[in-house]
């Protein structure tokens, strides 16, 4: 079983090859192939490696799939006694990355 831990728009994520993840934007185009070159961990059928911080002679090819973007959130502000309410709504933007070769 092929794995890695990798680092992606400052999030870790477990990643398998094969697997789809949806990750912060990434600015690239639907059906362009990058380079993932912040792999922390790596286990390749029974070769474990780890960085520090990151395995320099190690790189991970993903697709991108598409962008997509989060459910709504809905932020509420208040002050009592002073007439102040702002609500707001937020959508994060985000990418569908395939993992295509570990």
């Amino acid at each position: 079983m092929k794995y890695a831990v990798i680092e992606i728009s400052g999030r870790q994520f477990w990643v398998e090859e094969g697997n789809f993840y949806d990750v912060n934007k990434v600015h690239a185009q639907p059906g362009e192939t990058i380079i993932l070159n912040k792999v922390l961990f790596l286990n390749k059928e029974g070769l474990i490696q780890f960085g520090s911080p990151c395995i320099d002679s190690f790189v991970i090819k993903a697709k991108v799939l598409k962008h997509l973007k989060s459910r709504k959130i809905t932020v509420f502000k208040m002050k009592s006694k002073k007439n102040m309410k702002s609500k707001n709504g937020h959508r994060q933007d985000l990418t569908r990355l395939l993992i295509q070769e570990i």
